[in-house]
């Protein structure tokens, strides 16, 4: 069940709450509870059956979808992901910048760049990883913290990446028990790409801007990468 349905019932309950108590105070009849809670539980049961819980989202991009601040800094978050994924070779097979956009490409989520991970999720399947895989989704997990920590000194997105990396430390056999030093360890990596390559990152920022397919944005970030030091 996604949080925006979760948070349509919270409601629902509190304001089923609510009416009990202040109803009878302020002389309210019973059909205004029964109605507001039958309203926000058709609007729960419609998104996630309907929308497999794609809709709240859609809603909340759509009412933020005016907000620059918001739109750029996704787009920045994304493109930090983007450029990671090329530099160590993780293909890219798609990305969207809203859950409408995702919504329409068949995803699931708020959008986001999508890797072709099938390699991956055959190793986790057996509960195995190898170390340069493992660091390697680690940092592009992580890069669109990092992205936003390169502009801002501090991150607002990447919940669900902190949650995607988790998930995968949980899944390997032994466990790995110290993900948050996994994390920081993968944050600095994933931002010292990205400051290397600052100018393969602007160039791909304002690819994705103007929404050019994935080979176009990895041409702008062929044509500006810094030559390696040999």
């Amino acid at each position: 069940m996604s949080q925006f349905t979760l948070n349509v019932l919270a409601i629902g309950i509190f304001s089923l709450t609510m009416f009990s108590l202040l109803g009878p105070m302020l002389n309210l009849s019973p059909l205004y509870p029964a109605a507001t809670v039958f309203v926000l539980l058709g609007l729960a049961t419609v998104d996630q059956l309907g929308f497999q819980g794609q809709g709240g989202q859609v809603f909340l991009d759509w009412l933020g979808a005016n907000t620059g601040d918001r739109r750029q800094r996704v787009i920045r978050h994304e493109a930090g992901h983007f450029l990671v994924a090329y530099l160590l070779d993780v293909p890219i097979a798609n990305y969207s910048l809203s859950a409408w956009e995702a919504l329409k490409q068949g995803q699931s989520g708020r959008g986001g760049v999508q890797f072709d991970d099938g390699q991956l999720l055959s190793e986790l399947s057996q509960g195995q990883l190898s170390a340069q895989q493992l660091n390697r989704y680690a940092m592009v997990w992580m890069a669109g913290i990092a992205a936003e920590e390169l502009d801002e000194d501090s991150a607002r997105g990447g919940i669900d990446d902190r949650q995607q990396l988790r998930l995968v430390l949980r899944q390997l056999r032994p466990v790995v028990r110290d993900s948050e030093a996994r994390e920081r360890w993968a944050i600095l990596q994933a931002r010292t790409l990205i400051d290397r390559h600052r100018d393969a990152y602007e160039a791909l920022v304002e690819a994705m801007s103007q929404r050019l397919s994935v080979q176009e944005c990895c041409d702008r970030i062929q044509e500006h990468l810094t030559p390696a030091v040999s």
